[in-house]
């Protein structure tokens, strides 16, 4: 059965160490990165004379959503071709509301695909330290603001949405024990 995964998570909170793990466990799929997108997300925060902040009002409005619409539209025609398709993306909304989990399996139902959700777990502490050591512009404005920024975020296991693997990330160990375990479910 064709699958897509989709690997979430706030932010920082190893989401692209995790999901290149598991794409390279498995046999027949397609990689794809939310993060990609930031190219053209810049270009329209430069466009529109917007300072560069992704998690301003701006870019709630007129960037967040249409990252996730490309991204899914690309997983779908990847599944006419591919039998997985992991989606590297914290969905920290989506993931969340039931209704849309739901709608999700039942458009991937039409073309014989399943739903695997992955929710990576690292503390607010792990995930503080490896935003501050990956120096990204993107973590700017959550760094500058980090209790205001952490104070938004649900390290919490999704829940009312069916089936989750919550992969253990805050260790090496906890990390080799989730990458086997998972491997087994996926393959």
């Amino acid at each position: 059965m064709k699958s897509l995964i989709l690997v979430t998570s706030p932010p920082a909170c190893g989401k692209t160490y995790v999901s290149k793990a598991i794409a390279k466990k498995l046999d027949h799929v397609v990689y794809l990165d939310k993060d990609t997108l930031i190219v053209l997300s810049k270009q329209i925060f430069k466009v529109a004379n917007q300072e560069y902040n992704r998690s301003s009002d701006f870019f709630e409005e007129n960037i967040r959503d249409y990252e996730y619409y490309a991204v899914l539209d690309l997983a779908f025609e990847a599944l006419e071709y591919e039998d997985n398709v992991l989606i590297n993306a914290p969905f920290t909304r989506e993931i969340r509301d039931p209704e849309y989990v739901k709608e999700l399996r039942k458009k991937l139902e039409t073309i014989g695909a399943r739903l695997f959700l992955v929710w990576v777990e690292t503390s607010p502490e792990t995930c503080h330290r490896r935003m501050i050591e990956r120096n990204s512009s993107r973590d700017t404005w959550k760094l500058e603001n980090w209790d205001k920024y952490i104070a938004g975020c649900n390290f919490n296991k999704p829940t009312d949405i069916g089936d989750v693997f919550v992969f253990k990330n805050n260790t090496g160990e906890e990390f080799d024990e989730s990458l086997d375990e998972i491997a087994k479910i996926l393959n």
